[in-house]
């Protein structure tokens, strides 16, 4: 499978293709984002595209992170996928070069996952995953890690960051071992202190919503 990989939704830029399986193929790019995303994506597909040597018609799907996220990047996202898809026509998939939406914080989450797993450590009962929205709220949502993969505990939801502890307690099952992770430690430490759990630097990436995809595309 060839897949390439757009997130956006954060200041971060991240694009990669690849196979979405351990072990194949991957080319990766990740630097700054925000404002300069819609001018630098473009370029930095073809770029990724010429040294793997695959053309834009032999890809099998386009993915990128849907939100929630920024504004202005989840829109750019959204638009160079749906236009590298048009473009796409008479390729592998005449006419309808799938473009895949996958959720943020499951990219979130996927990212904290496998950064968790390549650091030799046992894996959580579940991942908490929190982006800062802004305006003293956050993004939530709450997946658990098993065999076969994450699976939703609750739904995304914005959340005040002094209301999360309650929101845990009310989500998570009786000595849940939960893992946070997101880029909102710093912002609001004060009012997540007291919150109980491992915590992990993290953002969505590309590569995550490379992992992700395979199995979103079977279901």
């Amino acid at each position: 499978m060839r897949l390439l990989a757009i997130e956006t939704s954060t200041d971060t830029l991240s694009v990669a293709l690849g196979s979405g399986t351990p072990g194949g193929p991957l080319w990766q790019h990740s630097g700054p984002g925000g404002a300069l995303a819609s001018t630098t994506l473009l370029p930095l597909v073809r770029q990724l595209l010429d040294a793997s040597g695959w053309a834009l018609p032999s890809l099998d799907a386009v993915v990128f992170g849907r939100g929630p996220g920024s504004f202005t990047g989840l829109r750019t996202a959204c638009a160079v996928a749906q236009g590298l898809a048009y473009g796409a026509q008479g390729g592998a998939h005449p006419g309808s070069l799938p473009v895949l939406p996958v959720d943020t914080l499951l990219a979130l989450a996927e990212e904290a996952r496998h950064a968790h797993q390549q650091a030799g450590r046992p894996a959580p009962d579940a991942i908490v995953a929190l982006l800062d929205a802004r305006m003293g709220e956050l993004y939530v949502a709450i997946q658990a890690c098993g065999p076969a993969g994450l699976s939703p505990l609750a739904p995304p939801r914005l959340c005040a960051p002094q209301d999360l502890g309650a929101h845990l307690r009310e989500s998570l099952p009786p000595g849940c071992d939960a893992l946070l992770a997101g880029n909102v430690f710093d912002a609001y430490a004060q009012a997540l202190a007291a919150v109980p759990g491992a915590r992990m630097a993290a953002l969505p990436t590309a590569t995550a919503l490379l992992r992700l995809a395979p199995r979103l595309l079977a279901a």
